[in-house]
């Protein structure tokens, strides 16, 4: 049988690995110029550590790891028989690969509270795993890319973080719309409408108006028992204006006497009033109170990145948890933290064009193999050349010079070098460069720089 890849997985190739590294490199620097400091957690956690994290549609998509041995063993023979895989799923796995970085670094701080000095800037970037149906910038195995602060309530973070989400895709020259909530506001306009009982219901079906659009999220409101009347009095949350500050003014005036929305508001403005007063393009902003992102751990600003120019879905996202730690036991530290969407950035990248060419993995000269004492005299140009930092390689064997050529035209290699028995007799190198097509000799010391 011909070998296959799991769905939601790839392979990457030498151009891709490279590709990837150099935005990696662009993030890595903007972390930590950010003052965020390096952190890495381990690929599995206990599952009683990644589930109830994430609401129900997540927790379904977290991968569980089979127990080690005999699995089936001490498994309840009635839950085998009725199939009930919820109370199966505990006796036959213990583990599960981690579904997202923050619930792990959420973990880590509460281990190691009293290790740490609070605010605590750490930036993480690790693969994921998700049981997600795969297609277009969806997979089940993909990086993200995670900055957060924790010990701070203080809505600078928030500031800051927008000034790094705009920093780093501007050096990434990705042009990209941020789209801001506050979890306050959601939970605000469940009040206003009456239905706080079902918050999670509601934030969950709102999340996905991009996807299903308002007859779909209608539709879903009623399936999860939500009246008419209610949705009604939310109907204006799909005929927003484009003006941010215009909107955040129309919900002061639905939630006079409703302090939780009046609270995310205050919040949201703030970061609008004070991105703006540092001079972010409005363009850049957007208020989009539909904006749910249905994990239930968010308690205050909700962020969500998407490309300008390519459709996609969100390329970044993120928000302020402040109760987080509180499920392992460990209360009153607040957090903040964005993500940056490792793949899905790259797949932008690519359809317009933004990598430049020395994102590429090239080697920079190949020296033909002649045999004999050429052979070693390249060698020694070699070593030289790489302990300047100079990627050169030997081709493996003394082949036809048309052999030769083929190979590096087919790798991309820039320039073919000869050395030869005339090139070593008089110190010199030539070397052809194959993009232009240029051939000269030069002295070794010369072509040693």
């Amino acid at each position: 049988m011909k070998p296959s890849l799991a769905k939601g997985t790839r392979d990457f190739t030498a151009q891709e690995v490279s590709r990837r590294k150099y935005i990696i490199n662009i993030l890595q620097n903007n972390f930590e110029l950010f003052g965020f400091q390096p952190l890495e957690t381990p690929s599995f956690e206990n599952l009683s550590t990644l589930t109830g994290k994430y609401g129900e549609e997540g927790d379904r998509l977290i991968f569980k790891i089979l127990n080690s041995g005999d699995y089936t063993s001490k498994v309840n023979q009635e839950d085998w028989d009725h199939k009930n895989h919820q109370k199966l799923t505990s006796q036959i796995s213990d583990k599960a690969l981690r579904y997202d970085l923050t619930v792990p670094f959420a973990r880590f701080v509460a281990m190691n509270q009293g290790k740490l000095t609070f605010p605590f800037k750490r930036y993480q970037i690790q693969p994921v795993w998700r049981a997600d149906r795969p297609q277009k910038g969806r997979f089940r195995e993909f990086y993200q890319c995670d900055a957060d602060v924790v010990g701070s309530e203080s809505l600078l973070q928030e500031v800051e973080l927008v000034q790094l989400y705009l920093k780093s895709f501007s050096d990434l020259k990705v042009p990209v719309t941020i789209h801001m909530n506050n979890r306050k506001i959601l939970s605000g306009l469940a009040e206003y409408a009456g239905i706080t009982d079902k918050l999670i219901d509601f934030t969950v079906a709102l999340d996905k108006l991009d996807k299903i659009g308002k007859e779909g999220v209608v539709k879903e409101l009623l399936e999860r028992e939500i009246s008419q009347e209610s949705i009604d009095k939310l109907d204006f949350l799909f005929s927003q204006s484009d003006d941010a500050l215009e909107n955040l003014l129309q919900l002061k005036e639905k939630f006079v006497g409703n302090e939780i929305g009046l609270k995310g508001v205050e919040e949201l403005e703030f970061v609008l009033t004070q991105s703006l007063n540092l001079g972010v393009d409005i363009q850049n902003l957007v208020f989009n109170i539909t904006l749910a992102r249905g994990l239930d751990y968010y308690t205050g600003a909700i962020f969500e990145v998407k490309a300008d120019e390519v459709a996609m879905g969100s390329i970044g996202g993120g928000g302020r948890y402040d109760n987080l730690t509180e499920v392992f036991g460990v209360k009153n530290i607040p957090g903040i933290g964005i993500s940056f969407g490792l793949d899905r950035i790259y797949l932008v990248m690519e359809e317009l064009n933004l990598f430049p060419e020395e994102a590429s993995s090239k080697m920079e000269y190949l020296f033909a193999n002649f045999g004999g004492e050429e052979t070693t005299e390249a060698l020694k140009l070699i070593m030289q050349l790489r302990g300047k930092g100079i990627s050169a390689e030997l081709y493996p064997e003394n082949a036809k010079i048309n052999k030769q050529f083929t190979y590096a035209e087919k790798k991309g290699i820039k320039n073919l070098v000869f050395l030869g028995e005339e090139e070593i007799k008089n110190k010199t190198v030539t070397f052809k460069n194959l993009e232009a097509g240029e051939q000269k000799t030069v002295s070794v010391e010369e072509f040693l720089g």
